[in-house]
């Protein structure tokens, strides 16, 4: 085997991705602190396609180092916007016809290995502070809440790679 040079990857330019058809999903950072966490969200938005991310709460806002850092020049490249209540973003969501997937550990959650999206919707998928998690009023404003299956001794994943993870199956159910 032989590691693909860059230009053979046959990425989209920045103008190109501007253009191309985006995945029906937003992205909504509840609050999150790490603008290294921020920037990987942004990284792996563009990755998939999506429409956006809303940031909200104290969520850190582009342009900003740390956030360029991880995101590689993703914040040029997916749509974003700020809210100052996640509340609000999510209200704002729904009426625009998005279901609301949070991802947290609630009684009776959905385990993303066997959830199933419809191609036919649009989807904003809600993800938390790094330690207290989704607020209980978006969790109850929510569609689904989505719980990522875990088998070792910790009790939750890093946002950075939760969002991958969750991104990637919401991805592959809805170009399917």
């Amino acid at each position: 085997m032989r590691k693909l040079s860059n230009e053979e990857l046959g990425r989209l330019t920045a103008k190109e991705y501007k253009n191309a058809e985006k995945i029906p999903v937003w992205v909504v950072l509840d609050n999150v602190r790490s603008q290294n966490n921020i920037g990987s969200v942004f990284r792996t938005a563009d990755a998939f396609r999506l429409e956006g991310i809303c940031l909200c709460g104290i969520t850190a806002t582009p342009p900003h180092r740390e956030i360029h850092k991880t995101a590689l020049g993703a914040t040029e490249t997916v749509p974003w916007k700020y809210r100052k209540s996640t509340v609000e973003a999510v209200a704002d969501l729904k009426e625009e016809g998005y279901r609301i997937l949070v991802v947290e550990q609630v009684e009776n959650g959905e385990q993303l290995d066997r959830m199933n999206l419809s191609t036919s919707d649009r989807y904003a998928v809600v993800f938390g502070h790094e330690i207290r998690g989704v607020d209980q009023r978006v969790v109850d404003m929510s569609d689904c809440c989505i719980e990522i299956p875990q088998y070792g001794t910790k009790h939750s994943l890093n946002i950075a790679v939760a969002a991958g993870i969750v991104i990637w199956e919401v991805f592959r159910q809805m170009t399917r």
